[in-house]
C-alpha cells in the first residue's frame, strides 16, 4: 500500500498543499475534490492507486487570497497549471462534486486523459437546478450570512442527510473541514457557485464529447444534492465508452457508505 504525503508547495505565488503518492497504475492518477472538502478526501484511494490530490485554491491549506477569482475558469486553468507545474502528460482522471471542474481542463487536453471516474458530480448538463442550501449560498446576502451561522455544530448537522448511513459525516472528516472552513474558503464556496447558474454549468458541458478515453461514473444514488439520473447522462454525454455504476445504499460521498467503492475505482484505473 502506497504511502501518502502531505507536500507543500508553491504555483503562481500561492501556497499549494498537495497529497500524494507513489504511482501503481501506468500513468498518475489526478484526483479533484469538491465542496466544502479538501483532498483529504482522497486519502483512501491514493493509498491504493497512488498519484496526486491538490488542494484546490481556496480549500483546506491551499492559498485563498480575496483578490482571487473562484470561478469555473479560474480553476479550469489552474489545473492546467497544476499538471505543468508537476510535469505530467498522460493522466488518469478522478472527479467529485465540484471536482467536475477538472473536466473542463480534460475536455481541452482529452488526447491527455487515459481514463476518467466521475463521482456525484457537479452536472455540466442541461437540466440542473441547484440544490437548497446552494441556492443560499449563491444569494447576495443571504449566502453571507448563511455561511457566517456555519460552525463544527451546523456542519455536523446539515451532514446528516449528506450520506446513508445515520448520523452526520465521519468525526476525522468534519474536523478536516471545521478546521479550514475559514473567512478564505467560505469566500471562495461563495464565488464557485455565484459563477455557475444552471445555463453555465449546461454550457461548461458542451465539448463532454470529446472525452473519448474509458469512463467510470459511480453515484450514490441517494444523494440529497444531485439526482442519480445525472449519472447517467454524463455517460450519455461522453464521447467513449462509458460503465455506470449506480449505489441505492450510498450517499454524495459514496465510498463512506460504500468503503468497496475505493476497489471498484482502483480496478478500473489499472485496468
Amino acid at each position: 500500500m502506497p504511502a501518502v504525503r502531505a507536500r507543500e508547495e508553491e504555483l503562481d505565488g500561492r501556497p499549494v498543499l498537495v497529497r500524494e503518492a507513489d504511482a501503481t497504475t501506468a500513468d498518475p492518477v489526478v484526483y479533484v475534490h469538491g465542496v466544502p472538502t479538501s483532498s483529504a478526501d482522497w486519502i483512501p484511494f491514493l493509498e491504493r492507486t497512488g498519484g496526486l490530490a491538490p488542494d484546490l485554491p481556496g480549500f483546506g491549506r491551499s492559498g485563498k487570497r480575496a483578490s482571487d477569482a473562484y470561478t469555473m475558469a479560474r480553476y479550469d486553468g489552474w489545473l492546467e497549471s497544476f499538471l505543468d507545474h508537476r510535469g505530467i502528460g498522460l493522466f488518469s482522471l478522478v472527479v467529485h462534486d465540484w471536482g467536475a471542474v477538472g473536466l473542463l481542463t480534460a475536455m481541452r487536453m482529452a488526447d491527455r486523459v487515459r481514463r476518467l471516474v466521475i463521482m456525484n458530480a457537479a452536472p455540466l448538463l442541461p437540466g440542473y437546478r441547484w440544490h437548497r442550501i446552494a441556492r443560499a449560498w449563491r444569494t447576495p446576502v443571504l449566502g453571507e450570512l448563511a455561511m457566517g451561522l456555519i460552525s463544527r455544530r451546523t456542519l455536523s448537522l446539515l451532514s446528516r442527510e449528506a450520506n446513508v448511513a445515520p448520523g452526520p459525516l465521519p468525526r476525522p472528516m468534519l474536523d478536516e473541514v471545521a478546521r479550514d472552513f475559514d473567512q478564505g474558503t467560505q469566500r471562495a464556496i461563495l464565488a464557485l457557485y455565484r459563477s455557475a447558474p444552471p445555463e453555465a454549468l449546461a454550457a461548461a458541458g458542451r465539448d463532454l464529447h470529446r472525452l473519448t478515453c474509458p469512463a467510470l461514473v459511480v453515484w450514490g444514488d441517494r444523494d440529497p444534492y444531485i439526482p442519480a439520473h445525472f449519472a447517467d447522462r454524463y455517460a450519455a454525454a461522453l464521447g467513449g465508452p462509458a460503465e455506470v455504476v449506480h449505489l441505492p445504499d450510498a450517499g454524495h460521498w459514496p465510498w463512506l457508505d460504500r468503503p468497496d467503492v475505493v476497489g471498484t475505482v482502483a480496478g478500473f484505473l489499472a485496468a
